[in-house]
């Protein structure tokens, strides 16, 4: 059961990974910038995507290793800023479309796993929704974080007014990963910094989102 759990896990994991991605490019294209879908990466093919370390190796390990707190990488999809009509703005939508996407997919999971749960009490795949609801809820959040080079440090730079978002991405250009490793090394007890940060809002939507969580 626990080698099943495992799979089930590495799966769910990199579909959150895998629609994530997909969704950045299909914004992308409907702005203007079609790089994606010229480079084959408009599709739900996991090989099209799966990055060897991030979205195998660093997840299984942290699985295996039954951390609180599993998150990786997939490939990134290519844009192309150059042909967005406003790469400022359209770049901040299009990096704004991964997390959303996958909190969309966390609510249809949800309430399609009450449905079950409604006509069947003791439905056997339950552990298999609350791992997919928890992998795209982890996810979204994680990349919400305003660093470069997750989603939220592109969102926010495009949020900001030019020269604080100039300013702003040039130093996360340059220490973003380094900031990056520092929240994700455990160091408080135990616990990683970006743990301490996210558990509270992670665990209020799971909460919202799969029944008898705690």
């Amino acid at each position: 059961m626990d080698i099943l759990i495992l799979i089930i896990g590495i799966i769910g994991f990199a579909m959150a990974i895998i629609i994530h991605e997909v969704a950045h490019g299909l914004v992308a294209e409907k702005l203007g910038d079609p790089t994606a879908r010229l480079m084959g990466r408009l599709t739900l093919n996991p090989l099209r995507h799966i990055d060897l370390v991030g979205t195998i190796i660093l997840p299984l390990a942290l699985l295996v290793l039954r951390s609180p707190f599993v998150f990786g990488w997939a490939k990134p999809v290519p844009v192309d800023p150059y042909n967005l009509k406003h790469p400022k703005k359209d770049m901040a939508l299009i990096s704004l479309a991964g997390p959303l996407t996958n909190m969309v997919f966390a609510v249809i999971l949800s309430i399609f796993l009450r449905v079950f749960l409604t006509v069947f009490p003791d439905f056997i795949f339950f552990r298999m929704f609350y791992y997919l609801i928890q992998f795209n809820v982890v996810l979204a959040i994680f990349n919400l974080l305003p660093i470069n080079p997750l989603d939220g440090g592109k969102v926010l730079t495009g949020i900001l007014p030019e020269k604080e978002a100039r300013s702003y991405n040039s130093f996360l250009d340059r220490f973003g990963m380094i900031l990056i490793f520092i929240l994700i090394f455990p160091s408080f007890g135990g616990s990683s910094l970006v743990n301490i940060i996210t558990s509270p809002i992670i665990n209020f939507l799971l909460k919202i989102l799969i029944p008898g969580y705690f």
